[in-house]
């Protein structure tokens, strides 16, 4: 019996051994993002605006708030465009420090070896006078840099795509002096529940929504006196656009601050004033397959979001499900950027029911369209019935 446990013993270390080998090979293989499909390249800058005027609500002490801008833009054509890293280094290194060894190592890519199409610093495309602008959140605490996918192809578009992040409430902030600063406890929804997790929720959303009217001013400021953006940002075509949480960002600053003038909620949850009072501005609510959720979270959500949706005029808002798709495989860490190992069996198990690449296509098909009709009014646009259009799509009925 004793031998027969020690060769037992043995197998499982050898299999440990062998799958974090295999897991380990996979970390270190080469990815590159899916490619904008836009006629323009696209260019990529990093701004962090200090506001010196306003205290930090969300900081254990009193501090200036900050705000990190990503910038992504449709740029000039290099005959041999060098690209920008997926993460700066610093931020990179951040990261794998706090997500730890056997995630960062084992069930994700290495982010030195992922590959953007973004040109660093390159000049504005000269093909438009003036180019709308879209604001974009990602979920919970996720770095907006995880949604590079959907904001290259915007840009590719012709739409400046400005994304932001913010100390202590997005996972980790690298600030120009080169201090880190995580996420606090205290501003993690993800540990609460009921009443308590919407209670913050709400306060989160307050910040954000705070955040997104300083970056509208600063894209003003940047419009006036900066020389890449110099009289190119045309902030009377605002737009929002958010995942999860983020999603309910769209939707409360658009509320809020009239200067947005749409919104895209992607499996985004509403919550606050919004869900009562409703929008005046053309809202898209994109939206993962949750048939195996609760049905008593279900139920609560399609409420809250029926309670907006219905307040709208038809030519006005989209309502539509990606069937199979996973709330995390909106942005390029839930799409791609994770263990095949570990992806195949969250699909066999069923929490995955689409490719992730392919639910990264379709909600950048859905998401350009919708802008291009509602922000841009580009010539020659369809209607709002034609925005999504697939075989993995179920249009909401009106």
């Amino acid at each position: 019996m004793m031998k027969w446990l020690v060769r037992v013993a043995l197998f499982g270390v050898a299999a440990i051994a062998v799958l974090l080998c295999v897991l380990w090979l996979d970390h270190r293989r080469e990815t590159t993002l899916l490619p904008p499909t836009g006629p323009f390249a696209v260019g990529r800058v990093v701004e962090q605006w200090d506001d010196a005027g306003k205290q930090e609500l969300l900081a254990p002490a009193a501090e200036p708030r900050k705000v990190v801008a990503w910038i992504w833009y449709p740029a000039k054509k290099e005959a041999r465009p060098e690209f920008a890293p997926y993460l700066p280094s610093a931020w990179r290194e951040a990261m794998e420090h706090h997500a730890g060894i056997l995630l960062s190592r084992f069930l994700a890519r290495d982010l030195s070896k992922v590959h953007t199409h973004s040109e660093p610093d390159a000049e504005i495309a000269d093909e438009q006078a003036q180019y709308p602008v879209v604001l974009m959140r990602g979920g919970a605490a996720a770095l907006v840099a995880s949604y590079s996918e959907i904001a290259e192809d915007l840009a590719s578009h012709g739409y400046v795509v400005v994304g932001l992040d913010a100390p202590y409430r997005t996972t980790v902030v690298v600030l120009n002096d080169g201090r880190v600063v995580e996420r606090t406890r205290e501003n993690d929804a993800e540990t609460l529940s009921g009443e308590a997790q919407q209670r913050l929720g709400i306060r989160l959303l307050q910040a954000w929504s705070s955040d997104m009217s300083f970056a509208v001013d600063e894209l003003q400021r940047l419009s006036e006196s900066e020389r890449r953006f110099r009289n190119r940002l045309d902030l009377g075509r605002l737009g929002v656009i958010g995942h999860s949480l983020g999603g309910a960002n769209a939707l409360a600053f658009c509320h809020d601050d009239a200067r947005c003038k749409v919104a895209v909620d992607i499996d985004g949850a509403p919550l606050g004033p919004v869900i009562h009072e409703g929008l005046s501005q053309p809202v898209l609510l994109l939206l993962s397959d949750h048939k195996h959720d609760a049905e008593d979270e279900v139920r609560q959500v399609t409420s809250d979001i029926a309670s907006i949706y219905n307040r709208l005029p038809a030519d006005r808002r989209l309502e539509v499900i990606l069937r199979g798709a996973n709330h995390y495989g909106f942005s390029d860490d839930g799409a791609m950027l994770k263990s095949p190992a570990l992806r195949h069996v969250l699909k066999t198990i069923g929490v995955i029911g689409m490719d992730g690449p392919r639910q990264l296509e379709l909600t950048r098909e859905c998401v350009r369209n919708f802008l291009d009709i509602t922000l841009s009014q580009r010539e020659g646009a369809a209607d709002l019935s034609a925005v999504c259009d697939a075989a993995e799509i179920e249009r909401v009925p009106d």
